[in-house]
Protein backbone atom coordinates (compact mmCIF):
# COMPACT_ATOMS: atom_id res chain seq x y z
CA UNK A 1 0.00 0.00 0.00
CA UNK A 2 2.48 2.52 0.80
CA UNK A 3 4.99 1.71 -2.42
CA UNK A 4 1.07 2.39 -4.01
CA UNK A 5 0.66 5.86 -2.59
CA UNK A 6 3.98 6.92 -3.59
CA UNK A 7 3.69 5.50 -7.48
CA UNK A 8 -0.15 7.40 -7.15
CA UNK A 9 2.06 10.44 -5.99
CA UNK A 10 4.55 10.61 -8.17
CA UNK A 11 2.41 9.91 -10.99
CA UNK A 12 0.19 12.69 -9.84
CA UNK A 13 3.05 15.35 -9.72
CA UNK A 14 4.02 14.03 -13.19
CA UNK A 15 1.25 14.67 -14.72
CA UNK A 16 0.97 18.21 -13.11
CA UNK A 17 3.83 19.35 -14.74
CA UNK A 18 3.17 17.95 -17.78
CA UNK A 19 -0.12 19.95 -18.59
CA UNK A 20 1.53 23.15 -17.27
CA UNK A 21 2.29 25.44 -19.91
CA UNK A 22 4.96 27.41 -18.17
CA UNK A 23 6.31 24.14 -16.93
CA UNK A 24 6.46 22.92 -20.13
CA UNK A 25 8.05 26.60 -21.25
CA UNK A 26 10.90 26.13 -19.24
CA UNK A 27 11.60 22.39 -18.69
CA UNK A 28 11.27 21.76 -22.90
CA UNK A 29 10.58 24.30 -25.30
CA UNK A 30 13.49 27.08 -24.08
CA UNK A 31 16.26 24.21 -23.22
CA UNK A 32 15.41 22.72 -26.57
CA UNK A 33 15.07 25.45 -28.56
CA UNK A 34 18.34 26.80 -27.08
CA UNK A 35 19.80 23.19 -28.02
CA UNK A 36 18.72 23.74 -32.06
CA UNK A 37 19.54 27.46 -31.93
CA UNK A 38 23.29 26.70 -30.90
CA UNK A 39 23.76 23.47 -32.92
CA UNK A 40 22.46 25.89 -36.23
CA UNK A 41 23.81 29.27 -35.67
CA UNK A 42 27.59 30.19 -35.65
CA UNK A 43 27.04 31.78 -32.60
CA UNK A 44 29.45 29.82 -30.62
CA UNK A 45 32.45 29.70 -33.19
CA UNK A 46 31.75 33.42 -32.86
CA UNK A 47 31.84 32.98 -29.28
CA UNK A 48 35.34 30.72 -29.94
CA UNK A 49 33.58 28.20 -27.46
CA UNK A 50 34.02 25.89 -30.45
CA UNK A 51 37.34 25.11 -32.69
CA UNK A 52 37.11 25.01 -36.32
CA UNK A 53 36.01 21.48 -37.65
CA UNK A 54 34.25 20.50 -34.11
CA UNK A 55 31.06 19.62 -34.35
CA UNK A 56 29.15 22.38 -31.98
CA UNK A 57 26.47 19.70 -30.94
CA UNK A 58 29.59 18.75 -28.44
CA UNK A 59 28.78 22.01 -26.46
CA UNK A 60 24.96 22.64 -27.33
CA UNK A 61 23.57 18.94 -26.22
CA UNK A 62 25.58 19.23 -23.12
CA UNK A 63 24.51 22.90 -22.20
CA UNK A 64 20.84 22.08 -23.19
CA UNK A 65 20.66 18.92 -20.83
CA UNK A 66 22.48 20.60 -17.89
CA UNK A 67 19.62 23.45 -18.53
CA UNK A 68 16.76 20.63 -18.63
CA UNK A 69 17.82 19.65 -15.20
CA UNK A 70 17.95 22.98 -14.10
CA UNK A 71 14.37 23.77 -15.58
CA UNK A 72 12.75 20.43 -13.80
CA UNK A 73 14.46 19.98 -10.51
CA UNK A 74 15.52 23.36 -9.38
CA UNK A 75 12.91 26.09 -10.66
CA UNK A 76 9.87 24.02 -11.31
CA UNK A 77 9.66 22.73 -8.07
CA UNK A 78 10.98 25.27 -6.09
CA UNK A 79 8.00 27.36 -7.58
CA UNK A 80 5.41 24.44 -7.46
CA UNK A 81 6.39 23.37 -4.00
CA UNK A 82 6.42 26.58 -2.70
CA UNK A 83 2.57 27.79 -4.24
CA UNK A 84 1.60 24.43 -2.39
CA UNK A 85 3.30 25.54 0.65
CA UNK A 86 1.31 28.48 0.09
CA UNK A 87 -2.08 26.87 -0.24
CA UNK A 88 -2.09 24.56 2.15
CA UNK A 89 -1.12 21.59 0.40
CA UNK A 90 1.93 21.08 2.13
CA UNK A 91 0.09 20.84 5.01
CA UNK A 92 -3.06 18.51 4.35
CA UNK A 93 -0.49 15.81 2.49
CA UNK A 94 1.97 15.95 5.11
CA UNK A 95 -1.40 14.34 7.52
CA UNK A 96 -2.05 11.95 5.76
CA UNK A 97 -0.87 8.09 5.36
CA UNK A 98 1.49 9.60 2.28
CA UNK A 99 3.25 11.68 5.12
CA UNK A 100 6.14 14.12 4.19
CA UNK A 101 8.63 11.41 3.27
CA UNK A 102 6.14 10.52 0.39
CA UNK A 103 5.40 13.81 -0.69
CA UNK A 104 9.15 14.05 -1.14
CA UNK A 105 9.55 10.80 -2.63
CA UNK A 106 6.95 11.37 -4.82
CA UNK A 107 8.59 14.75 -5.95
CA UNK A 108 11.69 13.20 -6.97
CA UNK A 109 10.23 10.57 -8.74
CA UNK A 110 8.51 13.04 -10.95
CA UNK A 111 11.27 14.83 -11.50
CA UNK A 112 13.40 12.04 -12.50
CA UNK A 113 10.13 10.88 -14.73
CA UNK A 114 10.47 14.69 -16.57
CA UNK A 115 14.25 14.47 -16.85
CA UNK A 116 14.29 10.68 -18.91
CA UNK A 117 11.39 12.69 -21.51
CA UNK A 118 13.71 15.85 -21.52
CA UNK A 119 17.08 13.37 -22.01
CA UNK A 120 15.28 11.40 -24.63
CA UNK A 121 13.83 14.42 -27.00
CA UNK A 122 17.40 16.41 -26.60
CA UNK A 123 19.60 13.27 -27.79
CA UNK A 124 16.44 13.02 -30.28
CA UNK A 125 16.61 16.49 -31.76
CA UNK A 126 20.73 16.06 -31.62
CA UNK A 127 20.74 12.73 -33.38
CA UNK A 128 18.67 14.32 -35.91
CA UNK A 129 20.88 17.05 -35.86
CA UNK A 130 23.90 14.66 -36.60
CA UNK A 131 25.38 14.14 -33.04
CA UNK A 132 27.98 11.25 -33.33
CA UNK A 133 29.18 11.55 -29.51
CA UNK A 134 30.76 10.45 -27.75
CA UNK A 135 28.70 9.79 -24.68
CA UNK A 136 30.14 8.02 -21.22
CA UNK A 137 26.45 6.39 -20.13
CA UNK A 138 27.83 6.05 -16.55
CA UNK A 139 29.43 9.13 -16.36
CA UNK A 140 25.84 10.98 -17.66
CA UNK A 141 23.75 8.70 -15.26
CA UNK A 142 26.06 9.73 -11.84
CA UNK A 143 25.95 13.61 -13.22
CA UNK A 144 22.19 13.19 -13.52
CA UNK A 145 21.72 11.47 -10.12
CA UNK A 146 24.15 14.14 -8.49
CA UNK A 147 22.85 17.15 -10.36
CA UNK A 148 19.62 16.54 -9.54
CA UNK A 149 19.80 15.28 -5.60
CA UNK A 150 21.86 19.39 -5.51
CA UNK A 151 19.81 21.32 -7.43
CA UNK A 152 15.90 19.85 -5.91
CA UNK A 153 17.64 20.24 -2.50
CA UNK A 154 18.18 23.69 -2.98
CA UNK A 155 14.45 24.12 -4.95
CA UNK A 156 12.55 22.26 -1.84
CA UNK A 157 14.90 25.10 0.85
CA UNK A 158 14.10 27.54 -1.38
CA UNK A 159 10.52 26.98 -1.38
CA UNK A 160 10.35 25.85 2.23
CA UNK A 161 11.50 28.88 3.41
CA UNK A 162 10.41 31.60 1.09
CA UNK A 163 7.23 33.51 0.45
CA UNK A 164 5.83 31.87 -3.08
CA UNK A 165 6.02 34.89 -4.74
CA UNK A 166 9.59 35.45 -3.87
CA UNK A 167 10.18 31.98 -4.77
CA UNK A 168 8.43 32.95 -7.82
CA UNK A 169 10.81 35.49 -8.53
CA UNK A 170 13.81 34.08 -7.31
CA UNK A 171 13.86 30.80 -8.68
CA UNK A 172 13.13 32.04 -12.45
CA UNK A 173 15.97 34.92 -11.83
CA UNK A 174 18.32 32.60 -10.57
CA UNK A 175 17.43 30.14 -13.69
CA UNK A 176 18.62 32.94 -15.62
CA UNK A 177 21.67 33.66 -14.18
CA UNK A 178 22.13 29.77 -14.39
CA UNK A 179 22.30 29.45 -18.17
CA UNK A 180 23.78 32.75 -18.49
CA UNK A 181 27.03 33.36 -16.48
CA UNK A 182 25.97 30.07 -14.35
CA UNK A 183 28.91 28.38 -16.00
CA UNK A 184 25.70 25.73 -16.59
CA UNK A 185 25.16 26.38 -20.97
CA UNK A 186 28.70 27.35 -21.59
CA UNK A 187 32.31 27.23 -19.60
CA UNK A 188 33.84 30.22 -18.69
CA UNK A 189 37.31 31.05 -18.72
CA UNK A 190 39.65 32.60 -15.99
CA UNK A 191 38.95 33.53 -13.19
CA UNK A 192 34.75 33.73 -12.90
CA UNK A 193 34.96 30.31 -14.45
CA UNK A 194 36.81 29.19 -11.39
CA UNK A 195 34.09 30.54 -9.59
CA UNK A 196 31.73 29.08 -10.88
CA UNK A 197 32.65 25.88 -10.88
CA UNK A 198 32.55 25.33 -7.21
CA UNK A 199 28.27 26.82 -7.74
CA UNK A 200 26.13 23.50 -8.41
CA UNK A 201 25.18 25.17 -11.82
CA UNK A 202 29.28 25.55 -12.95
CA UNK A 203 29.95 21.94 -11.26
CA UNK A 204 26.76 20.28 -13.23
CA UNK A 205 27.68 21.94 -16.72
CA UNK A 206 31.24 20.77 -16.62
CA UNK A 207 30.11 17.61 -15.37
CA UNK A 208 27.81 16.88 -18.21
CA UNK A 209 30.34 18.62 -20.76
CA UNK A 210 33.05 16.00 -19.77
CA UNK A 211 30.05 13.06 -20.28
CA UNK A 212 28.31 14.34 -23.36
CA UNK A 213 31.10 15.58 -26.18
CA UNK A 214 33.86 14.93 -23.57
CA UNK A 215 36.38 13.32 -21.55
CA UNK A 216 34.44 11.26 -19.30
CA UNK A 217 34.33 11.98 -15.92
CA UNK A 218 34.68 14.96 -14.12
CA UNK A 219 35.44 14.11 -10.80
CA UNK A 220 36.07 17.67 -8.93
CA UNK A 221 32.93 18.73 -10.48
CA UNK A 222 31.07 15.70 -9.72
CA UNK A 223 32.77 16.23 -5.73
CA UNK A 224 31.09 19.68 -5.96
CA UNK A 225 27.64 18.38 -6.46
CA UNK A 226 28.28 15.89 -3.79
CA UNK A 227 28.92 18.43 -1.54
CA UNK A 228 25.85 20.65 -2.72
CA UNK A 229 23.60 18.12 -2.38
CA UNK A 230 24.64 17.30 0.84
CA UNK A 231 24.38 20.82 2.17
CA UNK A 232 21.19 21.34 0.74
CA UNK A 233 19.69 18.06 1.94
CA UNK A 234 20.81 18.79 5.89
CA UNK A 235 19.31 22.68 5.24
CA UNK A 236 16.20 21.74 3.80
CA UNK A 237 15.61 19.14 6.86
CA UNK A 238 16.13 21.80 9.18
CA UNK A 239 14.40 24.79 7.69
CA UNK A 240 11.92 23.71 5.59
CA UNK A 241 8.24 24.30 6.92
CA UNK A 242 5.52 23.27 5.71
CA UNK A 243 3.29 26.03 6.42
Amino acid sequence: MRAKRLMAQTRFETVSVLRNGEQLLLSLILPLGMLVFLAKTPLLGALRVVADGRDPLTVALPGALSLCLASTAFTGQAIATAFDRRYGVLRQLATTPLGTNGLIFGKLGAVVAVVIIQFLLAFAIALGLGFEGPVDVLSLLVTTLLGTAALLSLGLLMAGTVRAEATLAGANLIWVVMAGVGGLVLAHPGEWGTVVGYLPSGALGDAMRAAVGGAGFDVKALIVLLVWGLLGTLAARRWFRFE
